[in-house]
C-alpha cells in the first residue's frame, strides 16, 4: 500500500518541544485521530498532543512527512526502526536519537546530536540512514553503532565522537575533533578537515567500498557526488589511538 502521512505545523513555535516519546514507526498505519493523540512535552507548558501542533492528513504508506520550521522540536525520529521520515525544514536536537532502521531526510539544517546519543549514553544510532541537506550541529553521530549519516553542508565540532561503527559522510567542512574517542567506523571528509592529534596518517589510496557508498547516496538521495569523488584518492588517518585505533578519517584529495 502506497501513501503518505503529512503533519503540517499549525503556527511558529515559541517553546521547545520534546517529541522523542512519539511512536514514529506507528504513525505510518494510524488514522488522523490516533496520530493527533500522540503526546509530546512542551517546555514550560507540559504535555500536549501532536494535533495541537500539527494539522494531520493520513494515507497509510511507508512515508511520513513533517512540514514547517521544526528547529524547536527535539527528538524527531527517535527510535525509528523502519519507513521513511521526511522533514521539510530545519530540525532540532537529537533527530534520529536511538534510531534502529529506516531513513530520515532533513531538507534543512539539523541541530546538535543528529543520530547521536543522550548525555552519558554509550550508544546513539544503531541502524538506518540520516541525510541532512543543510548543515549539522555539534556531535552528529555521537556513539554511532551502525548506520549511515550524510551531511551535504558543514558539520560542526565533534562529529562521530565515540563512534563504535558506521559511516559519516560530510560534503562540506568538518568541525574540530571529528572521530574523537572513536573505536571503529569511518568519517569521510569531502571538504576541509583537521584530524585530531590522536589520529595518525596511514596511507593515501582509493578505498574500494567508498564508491559504492557514495554512488548509493547519489542515486537514492541525489547527494552532490561527483566523478572525482568516486575515482579520487583519499588520505587515511587511523585512530583514535587513545582507544582501539581501528577507526578512520578519510580525506578526499581534490
Amino acid at each position: 500500500m502506497s501513501g503518505e502521512t503529512t503533519l503540517t505545523l499549525r503556527r511558529p513555535l515559541t517553546q521547545r518541544v520534546d517529541a522523542s516519546t512519539v511512536a514514529w514507526d506507528a504513525l505510518r498505519g494510524l488514522d488522523v485521530a490516533a496520530i493527533e493523540a500522540q503526546e509530546v512535552w512542551v517546555e514550560g507548558s507540559g504535555r500536549a498532543r501532536l494535533g495541537d501542533l500539527f494539522e494531520v492528513t493520513a494515507v497509510p504508506g511507508e512515508r511520513v512527512r513533517l512540514v514547517g520550521d521544526l528547529a524547536r522540536i527535539d527528538g524527531i525520529g527517535a527510535g525509528l526502526a523502519g519507513g521513511m521520515l521526511v522533514l521539510e525544514g530545519d530540525a532540532g536536537s537529537y533527530v534520529g536519537l536511538g534510531m534502529r532502521g529506516g531513513s530520515i531526510e532533513i531538507k534543512g539544517r539539523a541541530g546538535p546530536q543528529a543520530g547521536g546519543a543522550l548525555p552519558g549514553a554509550k550508544r546513539g544510532m544503531t541502524g538506518g540512514e540520516i541525510v541532512v541537506r543543510g548543515s549539522a550541529g555539534p556531535g552528529a553521530g555521537t556513539g554511532l553503532r551502525r548506520g549511515l549519516i550524510a551531511v551535504q553542508g558543514d558539520a560542526a565540532e565533534g562529529a562521530g565522537r565515540a563512534m563504535l561503527a558506521g559511516t559519516i559522510v560530510v560534503f562540506g567542512a568538518v568541525g574540530a575533533e571529528p572521530g574523537l574517542w572513536s573505536k571503529r567506523g569511518s568519517v569521510v571528509a569531502l571538504g576541509a578537515v583537521t584530524p585530531p592529534t590522536t589520529y595518525r596518517y596511514a596511507c593515501t589510496y582509493r578505498p574500494s567500498y567508498l564508491p559504492v557508498t557514495l554512488g548509493y547516496l547519489k542515486r537514492r538521495y541525489g547527494c552532490p557526488v561527483t566523478p572525482d569523488h568516486l575515482s579520487g584518492l583519499y588520505r587515511r588517518y587511523s585512530g583514535d589511538l587513545a582507544e582501539l585505533g581501528a577507526g578512520e578519517i578519510l580525506v578526499w584529495i581534490p
